[in-house]
Order: structure tokens, then sequence, then C-alpha cells
């Protein structure tokens, strides 16, 4: 007997999905409670793994139901700084799986206190999350958008190495994952009135976790893996919806509709814009083209945002450090503004929240701008043009938040998501060669590119929800000597709070357009991408010899030899914009 889905009312199912996720919940509580630092390493090691096994078969329904606790149980080795003034801040130790794994199969040993100290925490925190648990009430879109961004959870960080970096256990955790998208699915079998839908989705997950369990870590096919299984999942998930007669809500950071991880309209671009805002509209981004690159809304008149960010140079300006008024060296290099708008903090030290609050910053700026707003307002409405396209674009309202929303809107449409790669993911052509799919594995998988620059913008943006970016302290020189580095000065993310655990902490960028937006880093060190593979591949600063004691990059080296560096800048290239292809 078919069960029929409602929209309007609770899932019938809801009931069936959360004693899966007890389950998951209390086989990995049950595991863990076995892990103390009396037994052996060895019987630690079989029972961390087999609880880690439970988790990660609870993480869909985690990160859709308890994101928090998601974050909190999969948080990596790293020093987390919760700031809410001056007298307020918390450095915060994580005590999570990652930690565990890398004090179980640390090659120097461990401090048995701090493993007690983590395996501990865990054996209380799992229990509470299953106590306080959230799933009762939920609706069916809810369940298949749990689905949606557990896969898109796998494609973006799970099969990267991003939550397993020692044991680099990714492929099979990623088959946990999935036999608990299998799992919910089945419970859904004659809610479907299409029995192709469903049958296609066992045939396909089916598959994938067949080509996962044959991979292998380094040698494994993210390309592929991504073309023929993940963007066919958002294509089910996209007809599962039609089939149970439901839509995905609106008001989160990926298109409700998106097929394809790589697609221009994967994210949501409401929700990388400010609140209540206009429409982006042909007719606003040409208006915002005009005001990005008009020098009278500077003191001097004479620079503009064109200034610093050249189109022809992805909207760079091929300077180590930007140039602002009367020719002035600023604090650091000119970030690219493409796909700039898939960020959710801006500057290198992330002291703006959204474009619109950047631009103010840039205004006010005394080596920049150095203009008030009212006076930039006052400026705007001293143009008959201007006015005019206020009245048909603005109701007539020329205030400086107009102004900034429509010069906000034409960098918003700076992400095409038109490169060789995206066409070639896309399904549009191909004609990527062995080398750039080979650059693209590496930087997914062995080299540990992407646990830090997320596709598909590859920035520091955080799947599956895309509410966060990050930043990472890498240890950048100020020099581009090897053999003789000198850490960059550059206090980062130090200043306002004066937080020495933020110190050198910069937001991690895009590497879209990288081919042509040289030079590299905060600081304009590094001239050519070889030089920063190499940083990368040497282990940042410590690996280079310096003192950073809260460096984020692993020291050790990558071990990437000459084929597989040139690979990687080969894929690097593979992400320029079609505007900016050598044969255009």
């Amino acid at each position: 007997m078919v069960k029929v889905i409602s929209a309007d009312k609770e899932s019938m199912f809801n009931e069936e999905i959360r004693n899966h996720y007890f389950k998951t919940l209390d086989s990995a509580a049950y595991y863990i409670q076995k892990v103390d630092t009396l037994k052996s390493l060895a019987e630690n090691k079989t029972n961390f793994l087999k609880s880690r096994e439970w988790y990660k078969r609870s993480e869909p329904m985690l990160i859709a139901y308890d994101y928090e606790n998601y974050l909190s149980m999969n948080a990596p080795n790293l020093l987390k700084v919760e700031i809410d003034d001056y007298q307020d801040i918390k450095v915060l130790k994580p005590k999570s799986y990652q930690v565990l794994e890398e004090l179980l199969y640390a090659e120097e040993g461990f401090d048995n206190k701090e493993l007690h100290f983590v395996a501990e925490y865990l054996k209380v925190r799992i229990p509470y999350i299953r106590k306080n648990h959230i799933l009762i009430t939920q609706r069916d879109r809810h369940h298949l958008k749990m689905i949606r961004d557990a896969i898109v959870n796998i494609a973006t960080k799970g099969i990267t190495g991003f939550d397993s970096p020692m044991l680099a256990n990714s492929l099979n955790e990623a088959v946990y994952n999935y036999e608990t998208i299998s799992t919910i699915l089945n419970l859904y079998e004659e809610a479907f009135t299409s029995k192709a839908v469903y049958n296609s989705w066992v045939q396909e997950l089916e598959k994938t976790i067949s080509d996962l369990n044959a991979g292998d870590f380094d040698s494994f096919d993210r390309y592929k893996f991504i073309k023929d299984h993940t963007n066919k999942q958002l294509q089910l998930v996209n007809k599962t919806a039609d089939d149970w007669n439901i839509a995905l809500n609106t008001s989160r950071s990926l298109s409700p509709t998106a097929t394809n991880l790589f697609d221009k309209d994967f994210f949501n671009m409401k929700m990388f814009s400010m609140q209540r805002s206009p429409e982006i509209t042909k007719e606003r981004i040409e208006f915002g083209r005009a005001l990005f690159n008009d020098e009278s809304l500077s003191s001097t008149g004479n620079i503009s945002c064109a200034t610093c960010h050249h189109k022809e140079k992805a909207f760079t300006d091929g300077l180590k450090k930007g140039r602002g008024i009367n020719g002035i060296e600023l604090k650091r290099n000119t970030p690219t503004l493409t796909y700039s708008v898939f960020q959710r903090t801006f500057f290198y030290d992330g002291r703006a929240d959204g474009l619109e609050d950047q631009i103010v910053n840039v205004v006010n700026d005394e080596n920049e701008f150095h203009l008030d707003l009212n006076t930039m307002e006052q400026r705007v409405k001293s143009n008959p043009k201007y006015t005019k396209e206020f009245d048909s674009l603005y109701n007539g309202k020329v205030t400086n938040l107009n102004v900034r929303h429509a010069i906000a809107t034409y960098i918003r449409s700076l992400a095409p998501f038109d490169s060789k790669f995206d066409r070639n993911i896309q399904g549009l052509e191909e004609t990527l060669t062995d080398e750039e799919v080979l650059g693209f594995n590496l930087f997914m998988g062995k080299a540990a590119c992407a646990t830090c620059h997320f596709p598909p913008a590859f920035n520091g943006t955080v799947p599956p929800k895309y509410m966060e970016t990050e930043f990472e302290n890498l240890g950048v020189p100020e020099n581009a000597s090897f053999e003789h580095p000198v850490l960059d000065a550059d206090p980062g993310q130090y200043y306002p709070y004066k937080v020495e655990e933020k110190r050198n902490f910069f937001k991690t960028s895009t590497v879209r357009n990288a081919e042509i937006t040289a030079p590299y880093m905060h600081n304009g060190v590094y001239t050519s991408l070889e030089e920063v593979m190499e940083f990368y591949n040497v282990g940042g600063g410590q690996g280079m010899g310096l003192d950073v004691p809260y460096q984020t990059l692993p020291a050790d080296s990558l071990s990437l030899n000459e084929k597989e560096i040139s690979s990687i800048i080969a894929f690097m290239s593979t992400l320029t914009d079609k505007a900016y292809e050598k044969n255009n």
C-alpha cells in the first residue's frame, strides 16, 4: 500500500528515523565507553574505530538536527577562540573524534591524561545528545534536505580527508554515511509514487558504496565520483521532491533545486545577500558596475574600486600590496573579487561581515577612499544620471546603503562557474587532460588542499551549510626564501582583541582564477603557483623551521613530487573563468 506524503504534516517516518538515530548514537556511546587509559593501545584503537563508525552513521542526522554538536564532535584538533567582547574571550581545546584519532595514532606517542580528558567528554556528550534530540516533529522535506546535505558533505569534505587526518579513512566513513542514507530511503519505499525513482536510488547507492569500497584514498578518482555519483544523487533529490510533492526550504545557503555541485545556481544567492535587499537584476548589476568604476566617490576624485580591482586580472591588481590614495602602499595584497560573494566575512582579517559592510571600510579608510558615507551619498545625488537610475531601480531612494547595495550587486555577479573545469564536470564538454584530472584528485585527496579550500567555490566557506568562513595560520614568511625565511610580522586576527591564539590568522581565499591573480598570500610574498605549492609541500612556516606556535597547517611534508605539483597547478589553471581564458 502506498503511503501518501503530506507537505503540511509531520512525517509519518519520524519515529523510525529517530529510532535509527538512537541506534547509531547508542552504539557510538557503547564503544567509546570501552576506551580507557588502562587498556592496551590496540584495544583502544579498535574501540575508537567502532565508535567512530557508528558516529559516522549518525552524522547525516546529526548535521541536520543538531549541527552545533556535529561541529563539536567533528572538530579538528585546533584551538577554538570565542570572542563576545574584550572582557569575554574564551580559548577552547577541542574534545572530538579527530583529537582521539591524532592521539591514538600519533607516531611519537601521546599523553594519557589528554586521552582520558577527551574520551571522558565524549562518554558524557553522546548520551547527552541522544537525550536532548529534537527529532520529533520534522516534515518529509526536512528529511529530504538531510539526505541532500549529507550528499554534499560527503563530496566536499567526507572524501577529502578533512576529518580523518591521520588514518585517511575517509572512503570507509563515506560508506557509513551512505548506508544511513540508504536506510532512511528504504523507510520511504512505500511513499514513492514512482517506483522508478525509488529503484534509481537503490541502484545508485549500491553502485556508490561499491565504488567507495573498491577505492584507495590516494588513488580514488574523486572527479569521476562527483560527476557520476554526487551530481546524479542531487538530480534524484529533485526527482524525489517532485515525487513526494514537496519543496525544500528556500531560506538556506544552497539552492533547493541544485542538480550539480558546480552549477552556477548551486548556491542560493539570496542567502549571500543582505536580508530584504532588492532583487539582483541585470539593470542593478550594470548600475553597480558604473559606481564601481566611478572615481568621484573617493576624496581625491582619482581612485575607484576598479583602481585596485582590475577586471582583466580577475579583479586584482598584480601588485604585491595594493595602492591607495596618492599611490600609498596598503597593508595587504589585493584579493580577487570573483566568487567573493560566497564568503561570510571579508578582508583578510575578517573585520567585515558582508559586501555592503566591506564597502563601508573602504570608503572610511584614510588610505583608500577617505570619505564618509554621507558625502558619498551627496556626490551620487548630484549626478543626474545616477538619480535617474535610482528612480527606476530603488524607488527614487538615493541612500548610501542603496549605493553600496548596487556596488555589491555587481560584485555578486562575478561568479559565473563557467571555467574549463566547471564546463567539464557539468557535462558540457570533455576537454580535461589526464594531468588536470589527476591535479583535481590530488587537490581533493593526498595534497589536502580541499580540507581548507572547499568546493565548489574553493574558498574557506565550510560545507555543507556554508555559514562560516575559516581562517588559517600558515606561518607565511615576509620573504620568498625557503632557506632563510623570516616570519611575516602582520598580526592578522590578533587585533582588535589582542588574542595571541589568533595572531597570524588570515582568511582562506578562493583559488579560482589563481592562474591570473599573482602574487599570492596576504602579503604577496610568492610570485608563482610553483612557490605557493613548495610552501605547502614543506609544511608552511613550521616546516621551514619558523616558530609558529598556533600554525593550523600540518608541519609535515606532503611529499608531493614534481609531477604531482605540476598536475595540481594544471588543475588550478582549469579554474580560470571563461572570460579570462587565453583563447578568448
